[in-house]
């Protein structure tokens, strides 16, 4: 069975973006824009792919990503209905009412069993959980890994990694590496 990985940047506070959905106040500079091209290139959009040198570069960990509204929307608002041609796409949202580019399905019911059947299939390839923080929080009990940027950077408020009831859930790091930059990215799996 394949895994239900939560690839995040976080600031060292634990946000994944600030209060109206920022971020670009995210100190991504040159080396962790490299990094992400060569580890997880099919996570950056499609548009800016060409941008990274990896217009052409082959899904490495994941065929599909999993977003909520909140992630989803910029890209929307920008006339990008598609963000992630490469990969396939699931929109969870109740309020969105409707997708027009047949690319990405929109699931208006619950994301645990959308999550449970796209863990079930038959596949090599892992299912990015892309954010936001609430379908994070509302998927917790299905997550098998954690791939977490840290950027050194606090930002005081904003939407956190996770936002939901409290149910502590523990993960064990497995691997940790460092940028120069001064970004972290650590790797967790579910502790059993």
């Amino acid at each position: 069975m394949r895994k239900l990985v939560y690839y995040v940047g976080v600031t060292i506070d634990g946000y994944l973006a600030g209060p109206e959905g920022q971020t670009d106040f995210f100190p991504v500079g040159p080396e962790m824009a490299a990094w992400i091209g060569r580890t997880y290139p099919e996570t950056l959009p499609t548009h800016v792919r060409s941008h990274f040198g990896v217009a052409d570069a082959p899904n490495q960990r994941f065929d599909t990503v999993v977003m909520g509204l909140g992630t989803y929307r910029p890209g929307l608002d920008a006339g990008i209905p598609s963000p992630y041609a490469h990969l396939r796409q699931y929109v969870i949202s109740t309020t969105l009412g409707a997708i027009d580019d047949p690319a990405v399905e929109l699931v208006d019911t619950d994301p645990v069993a959308l999550i449970r059947r796209l863990k079930a299939e038959d596949t090599k390839k892992d299912v990015w959980l892309a954010g936001g923080g609430r379908l994070a929080a509302s998927v917790l009990p299905e997550i098998d890994a954690l791939v977490v940027k840290s950027y050194p950077i606090a930002a005081g408020d904003g939407i956190p990694a996770f936002r939901g009831a409290f149910s502590p859930t523990a993960f064990r790091p497995t691997s940790r590496e460092s940028i120069g930059d001064g970004t972290s990215i650590t790797w967790f799996d579910r502790a059993d």
